[in-house]
């Protein structure tokens, strides 16, 4: 992993997908209308753990998952992963799993900037079937599934947050907004509790949103001028931190990483357009535990210059503590933060991967490729969609061993 901290020669300027722009999903009407491909399958998951299927900790390796698709090299999916049916029309802007639930099935959401959510359920041998797609007539920024433990089966309608929300059975209810924390492309940092809706505080930001993520009772907001606050939710929520991004150009991406010793917030991952990751902690005794490293660059210089991509998404893994990024480069890359070291780089898809997720089971990466706007509209293709691609990543994610 190269850690120098030099000038980055050259990066790519963002409009919509950079800034996360585009209409506030908090400021639609939603459709009252949920469009259901199918009904839910009778059988129980249970633990989705448990070492069969596919996306079962087989220990067998990632290519095993093509079997499904092609054994011929596809150059829309070069890492011949399970590709999801339907995908959205326009590029993907958020994309999440639902969490592990005994007997639940694993459900996988997008919202795209085609104004509208699709929800697919994930079998555990690889296939996956399109579920309910709702559209709303607004770009959908960001979304979330909240366990309210209520087999709600119809359209939620919140007045308080001018939101909309599809609940897919079961109790699991999918929320249109950003993670508790409602201020994307503006300076007003809303926090709400879910699924009450009761306000937890109002705060007037410096700067625009341009990141976020929550893992409780933390919270972490990367504004615009490279201003990053961190917040304890705990009760009333407060500031503990404001300091400037260790990255010298704009912060693109946000994911909290846990202690492994007591599963709390630890730190945070903090990507940027300048192809280029923070790795930061909240309390350290040493400065040097804080670094950052280079990704999503052109392996080979062109025309005297390196190709340097935006890092579109961080998550990690919630087992390995390891980190997945995506970039504009079309590739996704696994790291061992704590050995400081690649773990596996993918082949380069055709168009750049914008956003990703780890199932809480650990063993599927999701990630979804489009344009990602990062070098203007004159570089986007009318009608290039946008394609959501499954990875069993178990294996490739986990850590180095310590020496």
């Amino acid at each position: 992993m190269d850690l120098d901290d030099d000038e980055a020669k050259r990066f790519q300027a963002h409009d919509r997908g950079a800034n996360n722009g585009g209409a506030n999903i908090h400021q639609q009407i939603c459709e009252s209308f949920v469009k259901m491909f199918g009904t839910a399958t009778s059988s129980a998951f249970g633990a989705v753990n448990r070492p069969s299927g596919l996306f079962g900790n087989t220990g067998q390796s990632s290519n095993t998952l093509g079997s499904t698709i092609s054994s011929a090299v596809d150059l829309q999916n070069p890492n011949n992963d399970v590709e999801v049916p339907q995908p959205p029309e326009d590029t993907v802007q958020a994309l999440k799993f639902n969490p592990v639930v005994s007997g639940m099935p694993i459900l996988l959401a997008a919202g795209s900037w085609d104004n509208a959510c699709r929800v697919w359920q994930v079998q555990e041998n690889g296939t996956v079937e399109p579920k309910a797609v709702q559209n709303i007539g607004a770009a959908i920024l960001s979304i979330d599934w909240v366990d309210d433990g209520t087999p709600i089966k119809w359209l939620l309608w919140g007045n308080m947050m001018n939101q909309c929300a599809a609940v897919i059975g079961g109790g699991f209810q999918l929320q249109l907004l950003d993670d508790w924390i409602v201020g994307p492309h503006s300076s007003l940092l809303d926090m709400r509790q879910l699924p009450t809706q009761n306000s937890l505080a109002t705060i007037q930001l410096p700067e625009r949103v341009y990141c976020s993520d929550v893992l409780f009772p933390m919270a972490v907001v990367g504004l615009a001028n490279r201003h990053m606050k961190l917040y304890n939710l705990d009760g009333q929520p407060q500031e503990i931190s404001d300091i400037e991004s260790p990255l010298k150009f704009q912060s693109k991406c946000v994911s909290i990483f846990q202690n492994k010793l007591n599963n709390r917030p630890h730190g945070y991952a903090l990507g940027s357009i300048e192809g280029r990751v923070a790795v930061q902690y909240v309390e350290t005794a040493n400065p040097k535990d804080n670094f950052t490293f280079k990704c999503h660059r052109s392996p080979d210089l062109i025309q005297n210059y390196q190709e340097i991509y935006p890092v579109n998404d961080v998550a990690f893994h919630p087992l390995h503590n390891t980190l997945a990024t995506v970039g504009g480069d079309g590739r996704y890359s696994f790291w061992d933060k704590d050995a400081r070291t690649k773990l596996k780089s993918s082949e380069a898809m055709k168009m750049p991967i914008t956003k990703c997720h780890i199932h809480a089971s650990g063993n599927i990466f999701a990630y979804a490729t489009g344009y990602d706007w990062s070098r203007g509209h004159e570089a986007s293709v009318s009608g290039s969609g946008s394609k959501i691609f499954l990875h069993a990543c178990a294996e490739d994610m986990k850590g180095r061993p310590k020496k």
